[in-house]
């Protein structure tokens, strides 16, 4: 079992707020060390909410959170690897013990391995449908009763163009994209009901580490800005109470991967 636990200095420093309707919000969010995870935390901490950055890379985590604080947000980090469940259940206690609840949950960690089907071995597969679906499915559950006593509970699951279509040599990226689609409509229509709310960010391609480091032949004009994405969302949760978007889809203008 991971131990979760913040750093002496932002464990002081952080200062809670009051939680209202239309106030700060406590957000935990899954890969927030880089890429749109870090984006997301940059803007929904300028708009004021509390955040919990989250990501299997501590350091990583860390610099997200002084990077926040820097700014005068409320942060915090944890080390959360989501293919664990003690992992994940460790992270809400502590988002609730340093900011009073939780409101919402981003599922942002992703990987990928880009090899024809027969190159795969389970051990890649395993991986990939561990953090890509099992794990927002384990902080899911592990957040509800939280998210449902917060009274505006959202879950935020990011997902793909992958998860519309189909392209060679991303087998098990596909699977698990389709699959966290499926999973964030049937959650929907699940807890509506119960007061939470739940929403697919369909993301297209992005100026983020998790393509520009594995292709780097890529045209980063042909990519969006991680924090377009992350704009989305905060538009996403800034949304009444009596309104939910249960799917949204992100692009770039010179998209290749959605007609």
């Amino acid at each position: 079992m991971t131990t979760v636990e913040a750093h002496p200095e932002t464990r002081t420093a952080a200062r809670a707020q009051p939680r209202s309707e239309f106030g700060p919000r406590v957000v935990l969010i899954t890969g927030a060390g880089s890429g749109l995870g870090r984006a997301t935390a940059e803007v929904l901490a300028g708009a004021g909410m509390s955040i919990v950055a989250s990501d299997v890379v501590e350091s990583a985590a860390e610099e997200t959170a002084r990077i926040l604080e820097a700014n005068e947000g409320q942060a915090a980090w944890c080390r959360l690897d989501v293919r664990n469940p003690n992992d994940a259940e460790a992270a809400i206690a502590f988002a609730v013990e340093r900011f009073g609840g939780l409101d919402v949950v981003i599922n942002n960690a992703g990987t990928d391995v880009t090899a024809p089907f027969d190159d795969l071995t389970v051990e890649d597969w395993d991986r990939v449908i561990d953090v890509n679906l099992r794990g927002p499915a384990l902080l899911t559950r592990a957040a509800m009763s939280k998210l449902r006593e917060s009274g505006h509970g959202h879950v935020i699951n990011i997902a793909s163009t992958a998860a519309k279509r189909a392209w060679e040599h991303a087998s098990v990226y596909h699977a698990t994209k389709w699959g966290l689609l499926g999973l964030s409509h049937a959650l929907h229509a699940e807890l509506r009901s119960q007061g939470v709310k739940v929403t697919a960010i369909v993301c297209g391609g992005m100026r983020t580490p998790f393509l520009l480091d594995r292709f780097p032949d890529l045209d980063p004009t042909w990519l969006l800005d991680p924090h377009r994405v992350a704009e989305t969302i905060r538009f996403v949760l800034e949304q009444p109470d009596d309104v939910v978007i249960p799917e949204v889809m992100v692009l770039p203008m010179r998209e290749t991967s959605w007609p």
